[in-house]
């Protein structure tokens, strides 16, 4: 069973939830056909182009599920599939998650990087969050950065993600990431639920959403 907990709105963790709907649209296939122009699903306000995060991020999944879309969630291992997800979702009109795994983060600084504390997961992801701040706009759609299952193992990769946003966020007023995954499903139930609440009270203080898996 999978929860959502959204950091600065908790009543808006149904937005990960599928619509109770016969069949599920994509956002990306929600755009205008009869003309040639793309246009976003009915996007809330505080939805701009570029990465989006904090309430704004709480807004859109609040409207996905109102309207019972579905946000792509798509696994990146560089700068290419990176700019082919944001030109996907350009093409077809809608928002676009990019997600990153901790070996999506090694490859993209190297494979030949050590890695034996998480170093090189820690720079590839972060440089490929800076590289999605850098361009989103560019292609005129709003990014969720993501990050996919976290074991147990591997939360030195989150606490170094959480510190690369808490900078970012002291100085741009918002975090590197939007949202990032726990999955502590092997974990005894009480642990896992007692981590996940420590990294969301860590989360709402620069503005990131949790995702978290109880098994």
């Amino acid at each position: 069973m999978k929860l959502a907990i959204a950091s600065l709105l908790i009543g808006s963790a149904a937005a990960f939830a599928p619509a109770a709907t016969p069949m599920r649209n994509s956002a990306l296939s929600m755009s205008t056909e009869t003309t040639t122009e793309k246009a976003f699903a009915k996007l809330p306000a505080s939805v701009k182009p570029g990465v989006v995060t904090g309430p704004a991020l709480v807004d859109l999944l609040d409207a996905a599920k109102e309207q019972g879309y579905a946000i792509p969630g798509v696994n990146i291992v560089g700068t290419n599939s990176i700019n082919a997800c944001m030109e996907a979702a350009a093409s077809y009109g809608g928002p676009i998650m990019v997600t990153f795994s901790k070996g999506g983060g090694q490859f993209i600084a190297g494979k030949s990087v050590n890695n034996d504390a998480d170093q090189a997961s820690i720079a590839g992801t972060i440089a490929g969050a800076k590289h999605v701040h850098e361009v989103a706009a560019l292609y005129g759609v709003p990014v969720v950065l993501h990050t996919d299952h976290c074991q147990k193992a591997w939360l030195p990769w989150i606490d170094g993600l959480l510190v690369a946003s808490e900078e970012h966020f002291a100085a741009t007023g918002s975090p590197l990431f939007s949202s990032h995954m726990l999955d502590l499903s092997e974990e005894p139930l009480e642990e896992n639920i007692g981590i996940c609440k420590d990294y969301l009270e860590k989360f709402a203080k620069v503005g990131i959403l949790l995702e978290f898996e109880l098994g």
